[in-house]
């Protein structure tokens, strides 16, 4: 599953947001076809919704931080960008060395931001994907469960599908099935985890000399 979140999401557009829905009892779909939305299932799923609430207390520093940066840099470009918008002008639409020099100096400007962005988030963006890996481990299980229990023999993604009744969407019976395989998730990722389960690479030990004989 791709991660749902980028540095800056979780400030800006928190999932903790989006309510649950009383889940209805699991029922038979009619035709044996289904369509389902995994995603939706993760976050939708009572571990995640908790967990991305831990994650506003537990990450406010940073997150406040991140937005206070962002708006100092959007300020940044918009004078910026107005500037180089009322040279083009002043210049006839017709682009000049000094107008291009401007203009590259613009785009380094916003690289330079979009990276330190992305370093000032990564923590959070870590802790998010550290959660959302936890619930995929168990995705597969939930749907399998999901699908016997709605008696569904074929499932297709919803995103796929034109339309559906409502009767053929199983995305509540895994999100059923996702809570009672995962109850809670952790917000802390051990020490040098990275997203697909991956450890950091240890810092390579510094070179010794040679022992004199």
């Amino acid at each position: 599953m791709k991660t749902m979140f980028k540095a800056a999401a979780l400030a800006l557009a928190p999932m903790t947001a989006i309510a649950l829905t009383a889940m209805p009892a699991v029922a038979q779909t009619k035709s044996g076809l289904a369509v389902v939305d995994l995603e939706e299932a993760v976050a939708k799923s009572s571990a995640y919704t908790t967990a991305i609430s831990q994650m506003q207390t537990t990450y406010k520093p940073q997150i406040d931080a991140l937005n206070t940066r962002r708006t100092a840099i959007e300020a940044d470009l918009k004078t910026k960008g107005d500037a180089l918008q009322a040279a083009l002008t002043a210049a006839g639409n017709k682009p000049t060395p000094a107008i291009e020099t401007q203009y590259q100096q613009y785009q380094q400007t916003q690289q330079t931001a979009q990276a330190e962005l992305q370093r000032m988030g990564q923590p959070i963006a870590i802790a998010r994907a550290y959660v959302e890996e936890q619930l995929v481990a168990k995705l597969n299980d939930a749907l399998k469960a999901a699908t016997a229990k709605t008696k569904s023999e074929i499932v297709v993604k919803k995103a796929a599908t034109e339309s559906f009744g409502a009767g053929a969407d199983i995305t509540p019976a895994v999100i059923t099935e996702l809570n009672a395989l995962v109850p809670s998730v952790s917000i802390t990722p051990p020490a040098g985890w990275q997203p697909g389960g991956r450890q950091a690479a240890p810092a390579a030990a510094p070179a010794q000399a040679p022992k004199s004989r």
